[in-house]
């Protein structure tokens, strides 16, 4: 589990192919000299389990429904990427619940500059725009934001200006693809009013502690 606030932005040393999975090094930021072998770490949204520790880097394996659905098929030798370590149970959580599944990827339409901030604009596909609400949570290339507003097609976030310097969107440009995740709470609530024949009745939110019994 993750926060969605990313702790440092990591360089891609090397893209290997090997069979049917590819194996990334990455190399080891001054931030995070703890990781050890076998942590899951968040790589542009996507959790992966380190697989080898060497000296200055570290390396994952992306097995191939990943590569089917993020960005990191992208990837070359010399391209940053988001990190963020899984979080502890002692630390703080300043972001929203990110596990770490990609749904999917988007295309950014454009990135607006304001005063402090700019504003991006994310096309993305009608099963991820369907839980897409204002003021809601999307994790985008794993970093925790938060939806301003949204079209059919389309939805817009603020990243404010420690997001732009600091993590990987502030060299996204039109036309880039990044992976969306979207918020898992939109999930279960969908599942959760599937399951019931009748919806959501009084006696369903009373069963599950939302209304006090009179």
């Amino acid at each position: 589990m993750f926060t969605g606030m990313i702790e440092d932005k990591g360089k891609v040393l090397k893209v290997e192919q090997l069979g049917r999975e590819k194996k990334l090094v990455i190399e080891l930021s001054p931030h995070l000299t703890d990781v050890q072998l076998g942590d899951s770490i968040n790589i542009n949204g996507a959790c992966l389990t380190v697989t080898v520790i060497a000296t200055g880097n570290f390396s994952v394996d992306i097995m191939p429904e990943t590569t089917k659905l993020t960005n990191l098929k992208k990837l070359h030798p010399r391209d940053k990427v988001n990190l963020e370590r899984a979080i502890i149970s002692s630390g703080r959580f300043g972001g929203h619940f990110v596990q770490g599944h990609i749904d999917d990827v988007g295309r950014i339409v454009s990135m607006a500059p304001r005063v402090g901030a700019v504003i991006a604009r994310i096309s993305a596909p009608h099963h991820i725009m369907k839980y897409i609400v204002k003021k809601g949570f999307v994790a985008i290339d794993g970093c925790s934001l938060t939806v301003i507003d949204y079209d059919d097609f389309s939805f817009s976030v603020s990243l404010v200006d420690y997001t732009f310097k600091n993590t990987i969107l502030g060299e996204r440009k039109a036309g880039d693809e990044v992976n969306i995740e979207i918020d898992v709470i939109g999930k279960y609530t969908e599942r959760f009013t599937q399951s019931s024949k009748n919806g959501v009745s009084w006696e369903v939110l009373q069963e599950y502690g939302f209304l006090k019994a009179r």
